[in-house]
């Protein structure tokens, strides 16, 4: 069983910049994938980003702007946003999967992402 605590959401102006964390518990994450889901008011939750071992994923809403990353040795993985737009406003979630399954399996309880334009 796996737990994930997520980190580093807040204000910020459209343009700038923040990194969100996901901590693991509970086992260690060099033995998942990982994700970063987002939901905002009134739409279903997306896709971000991913970090298999095959190597990562950023959606096309987010390419270029976005990094995912992972620390196993920290048992941590990374979102880096720059360039944030208001767009960009949303819950966003930190999901974990063993590596032989298909559906992600473990969440974290997300963290508020606000961009004021």
């Amino acid at each position: 069983q796996v737990q994930l605590v997520e980190s580093g959401g807040g204000l910020v102006q459209a343009g700038g910049s923040l990194r969100l964390s996901c901590t693991a518990s509970g086992d260690r994450i060099s033995g998942y994938d990982l994700g970063w889901f987002r939901q905002a008011p009134g739409k279903e939750r997306e896709v971000v980003a991913r970090i298999t071992g095959s190597g990562t994923y950023h959606s096309d809403s987010v390419k270029g702007r976005f990094t995912i990353s992972r620390d196993n040795a920290k048992n941590t993985a990374y979102l880096q946003m720059n360039s944030l737009k208001a767009e960009d406003t949303a819950v966003y979630y930190c999901t974990a999967r063993r590596v032989y399954l298909s559906k992600w399996t473990y969440w974290g309880q997300g963290t508020q992402v606000t961009v004021s334009s």
